[in-house]
């Protein structure tokens, strides 16, 4: 069956719009209340970022969940995979997490984790929709639900991120420049790395519900990139609105995004022999991060783009690690999600270990030149159907030759079309390839 409500993370939109209203996430609450109460446990963590919308958003989940029976635990601004790791945790049937991730703060969405702080199911995700449609009737007053309230959350995890650096190792004489997006990590990251001894650089740490990921963070790095030249840091970090994204900036300003982040870690756990198989990376996932692990005897392999591909793909191989290079890095060993925070301090531990810097890390892989375009659309009309669109597609590819790919996808969290281009020519022919393609979307 086609799902009508989850999308590939989640419900995800435009607040006021489609699905994101009080009206629907009440529903949505005792939706998904009738189908976990099945579980036979009847606490759900609630945890969000820190955009305006989602204050409302949770007093109608809630709402919803405690007139299915169930008890919510309200956990406020966390990041995505503290939830996941805290839902396991604390025994829950589900967690949920009120986010949009890298999107606008006037954007919002709902997304679950099971039992274990993992993606649910598309089955269950089909017995929530099933529920949506009926009738919401509330449990009799006796069995009504109640919420409550864990303080130390936040402090529970950063212990748990802390744990997963090598005890051995301290981050004394790093300075660092953080950038947490305004968004969830804004107090967790920096406790986090001064905690384990650096001298810490805070930026966007002052979420005010409306500047989430504005002008800052995993998806806008110019400000960071500048900032560490600026403060003589050793590197900067920084992370999307929700904490499951990840990029690095090397203490020259260059970026590193996840290929090379994920190549950094692959290395490591190579030359220490705790690399277990392969790497996963996706379809988007640059050339040269395949040829460097390929030079190295890294097996490697592609799946569709998303993090739940990601990660379903490593299970399949049994491998323990794998990344998109929009930044989320997956370390299953600790967490079976993208985490900014935990991925970032296995980029750390190599630098430790290894006694190099990220940008002597770093130069083992060389990237192809590498556009992606993301062209907002309304039209009726598919991209990936636009008979203009593909013919331009066809075009390019056969001016690369067999030296390049080009690779055209629909975003599963919002009205966009991407367009990737790849080569080994100059990132200005590169991007006049996919600007020609981009042209022919209707918009």
């Amino acid at each position: 069956m086609e799902k009508k409500y989850f999308g590939t993370d989640g419900i995800r939109g435009k607040v006021g719009e489609s699905w994101i209203t009080p009206e629907f996430a009440l529903k949505l609450g005792w939706a998904a209340g009738r189908v976990l109460a099945k579980s036979g446990t009847k606490k759900v963590l609630i945890g969000k970022d820190p955009r305006i919308s989602g204050y409302m958003l949770e007093a109608a989940l809630q709402a919803g969940l405690t007139a299915a029976g169930l008890r919510p635990v309200l956990l406020g601004p966390m990041p995505t995979p503290a939830v996941a790791y805290l839902t396991h945790t604390f025994r829950a049937a589900a967690g949920i997490v009120i986010s949009a991730s890298h999107n606008p703060y006037y954007d919002n969405g709902i997304k679950f984790f099971n039992a274990q702080g993992t993606k649910l199911s598309e089955q269950v995700e089909l017995e929530i929709e099933a529920e949506i449609e009926k009738e919401l009737k509330c449990v009799p007053s006796s069995e009504l639900g109640k919420a409550y309230r864990i303080d130390d959350a936040a402090g529970r995890y950063i212990e748990f991120c802390k744990s997963t650096f090598p005890t051995q190792q301290s981050l004394d004489g790093f300075k660092i420049v953080v950038d947490c997006a305004n968004g969830a990590t804004y107090h967790i990251a920096p406790l986090v790395l001064n905690e384990l001894g650096a001298e810490v650089i805070a930026m966007g740490v002052e979420p005010d519900g409306v500047n989430i990921n504005l002008n800052c963070g995993a998806t806008s790095m110019q400000a960071i990139s500048e900032r560490v030249v600026q403060e003589k840091a050793d590197f900067g970090i920084a992370y999307d609105g929700d904490g499951d994204r990840v990029m690095m900036v090397d203490h020259t300003g260059y970026i590193l995004d996840g290929d090379e982040l994920l190549y950094i870690i692959a290395r490591d756990k190579l030359r220490n022999g705790t690399l277990q198989g392969g790497v996963v990376g996706t379809k988007m996932s640059n050339l040269g991060l395949e040829l460097a692990l390929k030079e190295l005897g890294i097996p490697f392999e592609r799946s569709d783009v998303g993090d739940r591909h990601v990660m379903e793909l490593m299970k399949k191989n049994n491998w323990s690690i794998g990344a998109e290079n929009s930044g989320h890095v997956i370390c299953s060993e600790y967490l079976e999600t993208g985490d900014g925070i935990v991925s970032g301090l296995q980029v750390i531990a190599a630098m430790k270990s290894s006694r190099l810097t990220l940008n002597e890390l770093r130069q083992g892989m060389h990237k192809f030149p590498q556009v992606m375009l993301n062209i907002r659309f309304n039209s009726d009309i598919d991209p990936l159907q636009d008979e203009d669109v593909l013919a331009e597609q066809a075009r390019i590819q056969t001016l690369l030759a067999g030296k390049g790919r080009v690779l055209l996808r629909k975003s599963g969290t919002e009205p966009v079309f991407r367009v990737m281009v790849e080569s080994d020519e100059s990132q200005e022919v590169v991007h006049g390839y996919a600007q020609a393609i981009a042209d022919k979307v209707k918009v």
